[in-house]
């Protein structure tokens, strides 16, 4: 269902749901970006009295709704994009986002929720040497949890119209200062 695309609104997405209780466990909430979805908080709420649990796929360029989210009890599971190195983010994203994505990072290792970190490879945009240092900069920033690099799927049309990589991502290449999955490759 995709209601940020303007053809579904929220009480289609409750009727919807309301069909599925004691079918499904929960419902993800994912991009675009969802924090960015101004009803958001209302959508959670109404979602939780249900009884669903719901995870948020988020880039992190919102901690301060993310924090709303975590503290109201309103989610149970994120998992958070770490699109690029503080170097390369502006041209991987198009945003001046890192700071924010690093207070979303921040907050969710000190919150009491689960969640993962992940990080989608398009080997012309990230090297192997960018993932060591996001890998080496999760680790001194205290993430406990599994660092998940997911090989970049190329399904036409894209967004960004993005191409399949022209080189081969190395995994022989990457040091392991916490532990890594691979999805995908």
């Amino acid at each position: 269902m995709a209601l940020g695309e303007g053809k579904l609104c929220p009480s289609d997405l409750y009727d919807f749901l309301r069909l599925r209780q004691g079918k499904l466990d929960g419902v993800v909430l994912s991009g675009g970006e969802c924090t960015l979805y101004p009803y958001i908080i209302e959508m959670c709420e109404t979602i939780k009295k249900m009884g669903f649990e719901i995870k948020v796929d988020t880039n992190g360029l919102n901690p301060q709704v993310l924090r709303q989210l975590v503290e109201s009890d309103l989610i149970d599971y994120v998992a958070l994009d770490f699109k690029a190195t503080k170097e390369k983010f502006k041209s991987v994203t198009g945003t001046n986002g890192y700071e924010h994505f690093s207070k979303s990072l921040e907050y969710l290792i000190g919150a009491d929720i689960s969640f993962e970190v992940r990080t989608t490879i398009h080997a012309d945009l990230l090297q192997e040497e960018d993932i060591n240092q996001m890998s080496e900069l999760l680790h001194v920033e205290g993430y406990k949890g599994v660092y998940y690099l997911q090989n970049y799927l190329h399904v036409e049309p894209t967004l960004g119209n993005m191409s399949e990589p022209s080189r081969h991502f190395d995994l022989a290449k990457l040091h392991h200062p916490i532990p890594i999955q691979l999805r995908n490759f």
